[in-house]
C-alpha cells in the first residue's frame, strides 16, 4: 500500500527548517540552563507520594503514611503495595501496568546516565513489579483494580483515611482482558531486563511470569472493558482495542527472552492487529507508535530485516510529530508544547518525546536518518525537539512556570490531588472523613503537602494554565506521565547540549 506524502507541496525546504527552529527555540522566557540531574530526582520521588500499602523505611517524602493494607482482602487474596495512578486512591491496572513498562523502559535506555538517581529508579519499577506479581498471581486470573471509582471520586479524603469501597475486579478466563493482560505481560517482560544482572532470580520470575500472562491474554480475547464496562469506564476505558497490547507484550517477550514464538507472532500478526494504525498515539490505551519504535532497534542494527515494516511506521510516526510538518492530529502552542486532543496533555508529550529520544539513540548508532518527504530528520533534531519539550515542562514557556511540582521558583501549587491538598496525618492525626475533605478541595490556598516532582496535565494550545484543583484536567498529575519523563530527564542530565 503506497503511504501518502505528510508534507504539503508548498513548503520548500528553507521554509520547513525555518518552521521547525522557530518552534523549537519560541519561548517567552528562555532558560540560562535547566539542572536536569535535580529534576530527574525529582520525578523518581513522585512515584514514592503515589504508593499504596505499607511504606518502606527509606520513604522519602514523609507526609506520606501506610494505607490500603488490606486491599485484596474480600477477594482472598493479598493486593496491597503498587501505585495510586493520579489524585485519587484507586488501584487502576491498566494503567499501573504502562507505567511500570515505562519505566523499565526508560531504566533499559537511559540509566546508564541515571548516575545516583539509578538506584531509585529501579526502586519505582520493583514496586510496580512486586504489586503486578500478586496481581497474576491466581494463573488464568489478573486482578486488574482495587477500590471503586465512582466510591473513591465521591470522596475527597487522604489516602490513610480511605472508607470507601475498596471492592476487587479481575479477569478470567469467562470475563477476559487481552489489553490489560496484554500490557501486564509487557510490564512483566521489560522489567525482567532491568533485574537481569541486579537479581536473576527476581529476574527470571518476571520473565516466567510474563510468558505465562501473555498465553492467557492471546488464548482469551477480548476488551476489558467489555468484561468490566461499569467499573473501568469512563475512567481507563480500553478505546482502541486490545490488539495493540498483544503485539506490544509479544515486542517485550522477544526483547526478554530472545525466543523466535514471538518474532513470528509478531510478523504472523503485524496486519491482523494494525501494527500500522494510529502511528502518532503512544500512552496507557493505545501502544502503536510505541510498538514500532521498539522493534525498530533491531532492524536498524541490522538483526532483523524481517521487521523492516515496522521500522517503516516508525519513520512515519517521526516526521507526523515533528513541528511544522506534523499531522493534524499533533499541535504546537505558540510557546512550543505538542498538544493533542484529549485530557492530560503532558501525557503526550512525555511519552511521545520519549520515543523521539529513544529513536534518535537507535539511528544515531546505525548512523541513519528519517527521510521526511522534501526535510531530512536528523538524530540530533529529533532530540533537539525532545528536548524542547522538556525544557518546556520545566519553565521554557510563556508562564515561565515549571509544571513539576519543587522544581524551579514557581510551580503548581493548588494540584488535584487528595493526599497532597488535605492536612497530612503528622499535622492532623484525626481522621478526615469523606464529606470533610470537600474543604480542602475547595480551598484557595496552596496545598500543603508538597507532591514533590509531580507533573501535572498542563497547559492547553493557548499556553494557559489555571492552577486550582477542580481543572482536574489540566492541575492533577499521573505515573504515565511521569514514567517516560525518567528516561528523558536520565538522558538530559548527562547530555544537556543541543546536539
Amino acid at each position: 500500500m503506497a503511504r501518502k506524502s505528510l508534507i504539503s507541496p508548498e513548503i520548500s525546504p528553507a521554509t520547513l527548517s525555518l518552521v521547525l527552529l522557530v518552534v523549537l527555540l519560541s519561548s517567552s522566557a528562555i532558560h540560562a540552563g535547566h539542572d536536569y540531574r535535580d529534576a530527574l530526582r525529582k520525578s523518581i520521588m513522585f512515584f514514592e507520594g503515589q504508593r499504596s500499602g505499607k511504606l518502606p523505611p527509606d520513604q522519602r517524602l514523609r507526609w506520606r503514611r501506610d494505607s490500603a493494607l488490606r486491599d485484596g482482602s474480600s477477594a482472598g487474596v493479598d493486593l496491597s503495595g503498587g501505585y495510586y495512578d493520579a489524585g485519587d486512591n484507586v488501584k487502576f491496572g491498566f494503567p499501573m501496568a504502562f507505567t511500570t513498562t515505562m519505566l523499565s523502559w526508560s531504566v533499559i535506555d537511559f540509566g546508564r546516565t541515571m548516575g545516583p538517581e539509578l538506584k531509585n529508579a529501579v526502586g519505582a519499577v520493583r514496586w510496580g513489579t512486586d504489586y503486578l506479581l500478586k496481581a497474576t498471581a491466581i494463573p488464568g486470573v489478573v486482578f486488574v483494580q482495587v477500590g471503586d471509582a465512582y466510591s473513591d471520586h465521591n470522596c475527597w479524603e487522604r489516602p490513610e483515611d480511605m472508607d470507601t469501597l475498596r471492592s476487587v475486579y479481575k479477569i478470567d478466563r469467562a470475563h477476559p482482558g487481552s489489553d490489560v493482560a496484554g500490557e501486564t505481560a509487557a510490564a512483566l517482560a521489560a522489567a525482567s531486563i532491568v533485574f537481569r544482572k541486579r537479581d536473576p532470580a527476581y529476574s527470571r520470575l518476571l520473565l516466567d511470569r510474563a510468558t505465562k500472562v501473555f498465553a492467557f491474554a492471546n488464548r482469551y480475547r477480548g476488551a476489558y472493558s467489555s468484561s468490566l464496562y461499569h467499573v473501568v469506564c469512563p475512567f481507563y476505558c480500553d478505546f482502541n482495542g486490545y490488539q495493540d497490547e498483544l503485539l506490544w507484550g509479544a515486542a517485550w517477550l522477544h526483547k526478554a527472552s530472545r525466543k523466535r514464538v514471538y518474532r513470528e507472532f509478531i510478523v504472523k500478526n503485524e496486519v491482523v492487529l494494525r501494527a500500522g494504525d494510529t502511528i502518532n498515539e503512544f500512552g496507557w490505551d493505545n501502544k502503536h507508535a510505541g510498538i514500532n519504535v521498539l522493534i525498530s532497534k533491531e532492524v536498524l542494527m541490522g538483526k532483523a530485516e524481517y521487521f523492516e515494516s515496522f521500522k517503516q511506521n516508525a519513520d512515519e510516526f517521526i516526521c507526523s510529530v515533528l513541528p511544522g510538518i506534523s499531522h493534524p492530529q499533533v499541535q504546537y502552542s505558540r510557546g512550543g508544547l505538542l498538544v493533542k486532543t484529549g485530557g492530560s496533555n503532558m501525557q503526550h508529550v512525555t511519552s511521545l518525546s520519549f520515543l523521539l529520544l529513544a529513536y534518535s539513540n537507535y539511528l544515531s548508532h546505525a548512523r541513519k536518518v528519517v527521510p521526511c518527504g522534501e526535510l531530512t530528520a536528523s538524530p540530533s533534531l529529533l532530540r533537539q525537539v525532545a528536548k524542547r519539550q522538556v525544557d518546556y515542562i520545566l519553565g521554557d514557556n510563556p508562564l515561565g512556570m515549571s509544571y513539576m511540582v519543587g522544581y524551579g521558583q514557581r510551580f503548581p501549587r493548588r494540584i488535584h490531588h487528595r493526599g497532597s491538598s488535605v492536612p497530612s496525618v503528622s499535622a492532623h492525626p484525626a481522621r478526615i472523613a469523606c464529606k470533610e475533605g470537600s474543604r480542602y478541595f475547595l480551598s484557595p490556598n496552596p496545598n500543603p503537602n508538597l507532591l514533590v516532582g509531580a507533573v501535572v496535565g498542563g497547559p492547553n494550545v493557548t499556553d494557559a494554565f489555571p492552577d486550582s484543583r477542580p481543572y482536574f484536567v489540566q492541575s492533577e498529575p499521573t505515573t504515565y506521565i511521569n514514567a517516560p519523563l525518567v528516561g528523558l530527564l536520565g538522558y538530559f542530565s548527562t547530555h544537556s547540549s543541543w546536539r
